[in-house]
């Protein structure tokens, strides 16, 4: 079951927004963004997201620890295309053992779905190399669950 933030006034979990403008370098001929680029989406919104929670790649490196993405599942709805412009939305979903990220694109003018996924991420000690069972206690106290 996933983990959801322990509130008294259910406060939504964390989440970040980015907007893209689908770039030419990322279509194809029929000027459809190759399905590759999509993972690069959520990269963007994922780190407005780590940013928005005090916890970037720069503080996870230096808290110790590398978390790199061991999953990533992509769901293509409806087509994204050059000059469209999208919001792409990180969510934080589960933290406890592992970072799970889910992820919805939207075309930014009429809201429609056009892509939705996740990404998983575990934590690693930079000193051993070695997988952690558990988030790091540094993640719980930038989500602000320790003390």
């Amino acid at each position: 079951m996933p983990d959801s933030l322990p509130s008294s006034d259910n406060a939504p979990l964390p989440s970040a927004d980015v907007i893209i403008e689908i770039p030419f370098h990322d279509v194809d001929s029929a000027q459809v963004a190759w399905h590759g680029h999509y993972s690069k989406y959520f990269e963007l919104a994922r780190c407005a997201l780590l940013d928005r929670i005090d916890y970037n790649y720069s503080q996870m490196s230096e808290s110790g620890y590398f978390w790199p993405v061991i999953d990533m599942r992509i769901r293509y709805v409806g087509a994204a295309r050059f000059q469209q412009k999208i919001r792409v939305t990180a969510t934080l979903a589960e933290w406890e053992n592992r970072l799970r990220i889910d992820y919805l694109i939207t075309d930014l003018a009429t809201g429609k779905r056009l892509t939705k996924g996740h990404t998983i991420q575990v934590a690693v000690a930079m000193d051993s190399g070695e997988m952690q069972l558990a988030s790091p206690p540094v993640l719980t106290r930038k989500l602000g669950l320790l003390p």
